[in-house]
């Protein structure tokens, strides 16, 4: 299967004194219809990693291929418009607008591509119809429950139909069935025309992927791949 997304000797280090690598020259080829998981111990660069596959922060070194074409990290307009259209992206924090209604958060994103407000809030019901929210569209998120928010934020990140989906640690802060009920629902996500990438220290989410990832040390050390 040709691949989606390639990561080609992707490095990222801060300075502090010295430099302190977070990724090692990492390589690693994404395929569509693919369902991947990144575990690792907390420091271990999976969240480095998400941001850079979402374009939000640049590597030190290296480059990635999105569709056979090099991302240029310094044209961030171009990467903005990338990202609204391609990747839909889940947050542990979820980072919904506190001041809006779960039908803001989600139509919000889509306005930003198409400047129409009828159709922006359509394609928002239709989504939260389908994560079972219809009740509580006009809820604020601080009258949401942890699952109710994460629903919403994956319907916000599917708003713009992306062809990459990331997410980290979008269950680590909910009770065992909640977090089952999120995760089947990211699962059934996939399709031949999209790659969904999630970082988890859960083990058993963690091997409900395709592809399990593990890094270690700034580096993906093991790859175990189940044939479909």
């Amino acid at each position: 299967m040709n691949s989606f997304i390639s990561l080609n000797k992707i490095s990222k280090f801060y300075l502090n004194n010295k430099k302190i690598y977070v990724l090692k020259k990492v390589n690693f080829k994404f395929s569509l219809g693919k369902i991947y998981s990144i575990v690792g111990p907390s420091g271990s660069g999976k969240s480095t990693l998400l941001n850079i596959l979402s374009l939000i922060d640049q590597p030190s070194s290296g480059f990635i291929t999105i569709n056979k074409n090099t991302i240029n990290f310094s044209n961030s307009s171009v990467n903005d418009k990338i990202r609204a259209e391609k990747i839909g992206i889940v947050y542990q924090q979820n980072n919904l607008l506190p001041d809006f209604t779960a039908l803001e958060n989600v139509y919000l994103a889509k306005l930003s591509l198409t400047n129409n407000k009828k159709k922006s809030l359509d394609v928002a019901r239709q989504i939260i119809k389908k994560m079972g929210l219809t009740e509580r569209i006009n809820h604020y998120p601080s009258e949401l429950s942890g699952g109710e928010i994460q629903r919403i934020a994956i319907a916000r990140a599917l708003i713009n139909e992306p062809q990459i989906i990331l997410a980290d640690e979008l269950t680590g802060s909910l009770d065992q069935t909640t977090a089952n009920e999120v995760f089947n629902i990211l699962y059934k996500l996939k399709n031949s025309n999209r790659v969904i990438i999630y970082a988890t220290h859960n083990r058993f989410f963690a091997n409900k992927a395709d592809c399990k990832l593990e890094m270690i040390d700034g580096n993906i050390k093991t790859i175990n791949a189940r044939i479909k």
